[in-house]
């Protein structure tokens, strides 16, 4: 029997040599034994051989540098996922050897990397050489590398992963798309099942031609970064169902307001026929073309002589109004403190009011909740990215204060459940999601539990405060049952919490108000008629044998500014200012 050294002893995890999952949570434990180890995993790990098909740490461990050796002796490794570690370039390049060629998942997610192994997409020289051959990751089907600093790619990637059909690369620095990553043209596309390329929160200052070279492409998320041309051969990308290129100063300001209101055909027809997003656009129009635009041209007089169009009219009219009071008008408006504590923990927070909204006609309550769930999967990125929480205003007793206290010290009535410490509600879901893995007999878990991991290792929990003692939210996981919204809710307030950025706090609300007026109106619309009530769909569609009903006046939501503001009552942040709500400005028409 091989010798276990002393580090090796204090992993009892790695003693069940049948062990087909292995999940280590972070916290200081867990610290203290990766310290212990030389700053990586014990090599005792390599003794669950090639049984072991998950591991993952959860939640983050600063001290883990590396994975160590023993990833070498995991030859059956399908998952392999270290968000928030401290993987740097030399470790990385280690493991990025030790890779099995069975793995199909790969999270990296948060580690502050700056460069890559060739494996990975890292630096073109050696890139084809590395390990010997091509194709040193035939399984591998995504890889997360989300929150790191990567300012370029490689071709290594599309050499070594041919099958890799999702690549998240958002917040990072990169400046160029897809830059390195594709190998020289050939015969063969290079990543010809690669589905998602998301790269959003970057630096990027072109999009290249090159991009229709992705033939496999369905969804391109570039939003929010520095785009002022689009290429005409995005239109080229066969498959493209969906594109977000919200977020960029575009120098073609039809093309920019179409990427804000738009659909991804529609944009992409813009590009085909040679619509201004490169800034010369793609071929020639023929004859028959340019003849349309000629009597177009001859046209557009007349419908100025007969005041605005009809174009324009349906458009106005099809603009959600929403008002914002100030708060130099609002005799009581809700003021929230940021205790320091939070800076930690989740240090952003944006909130707002809104009045009017009316939840009592048909099922318009639970198409709200399903809208917030839609958006904590989507734009929210299944809250890592920001959390929403939405209270009845007659029920919140200000002034709040956004705060981060011990887990012990924290109680909460999470919705629908009693009073509970914050330390044992998170052991009691992580009970209920144990045994709900066991009787489902998967992985995936739903609900509230498939949050639990974002909290791992935090010595404080982040929560919201009122004026009466009670914590009425526990962001990211719950609200308050005390301020629950009911069907006889018609003011609401709104919370978007976040460890990531402001600037993320403050697109989630925009999108959550957009969301919010669409559904008002069409609740408004539908008032007298059957809706459709099918809990599983997102979209809101009046029944075929719904009557057709005069659209009634599109009277606005009124919204109150709420100011964050530190301990000493310094404004920290005011929403919503006059510069924003730009993100959804095509469909919204502001009153301030």
């Amino acid at each position: 029997m091989a010798a276990v050294n002393e580090e090796d002893g204090a992993w009892p995890e790695v003693t069940d040599s049948g062990r087909r999952e292995l999940s280590l949570t972070a916290g200081p434990e867990l610290e203290r034994r990766v310290r212990a180890a030389g700053g990586r995993l014990p090599s005792a790990l390599g003794s669950l051989g090639a049984s072991l098909r998950s591991l993952e740490v959860r939640g983050g461990c600063a001290c883990l540098r590396e994975p160590g050796p023993a990833l070498g002796r995991l030859t059956g490794l399908h998952t392999l996922a270290l968000p928030g570690c401290a993987l740097g370039p030399a470790g990385l390049a280690q493991a990025a050897r030790l890779l099995p060629p069975t793995l199909r998942v790969l999270d990296l997610s948060g580690n502050a990397l700056e460069e890559l192994p060739p494996e990975l997409g890292g630096a073109e020289a050696g890139a084809g050489e590395a390990r010997g051959s091509a194709g040193a990751l035939p399984e591998l089907r995504l890889l997360n590398l989300r929150r790191n600093r990567l300012r370029q790619l490689g071709p290594g990637l599309a050499l070594h992963a041919p099958a890799l059909q999702e690549l998240l690369l958002g917040g990072n620095c990169l400046r160029a798309l897809p830059g390195g990553l594709l190998p020289a043209p050939s015969r063969a596309p290079p990543l010809p099942l690669l589905g998602t390329l998301e790269a959003a929160g970057n630096e990027l200052e072109e999009l290249g031609p090159e991009i229709a070279r992705l033939v496999g492409l369905k969804t391109l998320d570039i939003s929010n970064n520095k785009l002022s041309e689009i290429p005409a051969e995005l239109a080229d990308c066969p498959k493209l169902k969906d594109v977000n290129l919200k977020g960029n100063a575009l120098k073609d300001k039809r093309l920019e307001k179409m990427v804000n209101s738009c659909q991804t055909k529609s944009i992409l027809e813009y590009l085909r026929v040679g619509g201004r997003g490169s800034g010369k656009g793609k071929g020639k129009q023929d004859g028959a073309d340019k003849e349309e635009a000629r009597r177009k041209k001859r046209e557009k007089p007349k419908k100025k002589a007969n005041s605005d169009s009809e174009d324009d009219e349906t458009e106005e009219a099809q603009k959600l109004l929403v008002r914002v009071l100030h708060i130099s008008e609002n005799p009581v408006p809700v003021i929230v403190k940021a205790n320091p504590r939070v800076k930690e923990v989740r240090p952003y927070i944006v909130c707002c009011v809104v009045k009017g909204m009316d939840f009592q006609a048909g099922n318009a309550l639970k198409r709200f909740l399903s809208l917030q769930t839609k958006l904590h999967e989507d734009i929210c990125d299944k809250r890592t990215a920001a959390t929403i929480a939405t209270h009845d205003l007659r029920l919140v007793k200000g002034p709040l204060l956004y705060d981060a206290r011990p887990p012990d010290d924290l109680k909460i009535a999470p919705l629908g459940r009693k009073e509970i410490k914050a330390k044992d509600l998170l052991r009691q879901l992580q009970l209920e999601a144990d045994e709900q893995r066991k009787q489902k007999k998967r992985q995936n878990i739903s609900g509230l539990h498939k949050y639990l991991q974002l909290l791992d290792g935090k010595e404080n929990y982040p929560c919201l405060i009122d004026a009466e003692g009670a914590v009425i939210s526990f962001p990211p996981i719950t609200n308050s049952e005390k301020t629950k919204l009911g069907k006889t809710t018609s003011d609401v307030f709104l919370e978007v919490t976040s460890a990531a950025s402001l600037q993320i706090c403050k697109d989630v609300m925009d999108t959550l108000l957009l969301k919010m007026a669409e559904l008002n109106k069409f609740t408004a619309e539908n008032k007298d008629g059957e809706v459709s009530s099918d809990p599983e769909s997102n979209e809101i569609l009046p029944c075929k044998n719904s009557a057709l009903k005069e659209v009634p006046k599109n009277s606005p939501l009124m919204l109150e500014q709420v100011r964050v503001v530190d301990m000493d009552g310094n404004l920290k942040v005011l929403y919503p200012s006059k510069t924003d709500l730009s993100t959804v400005s095509s469909l919204l028409t502001v009153i301030h």
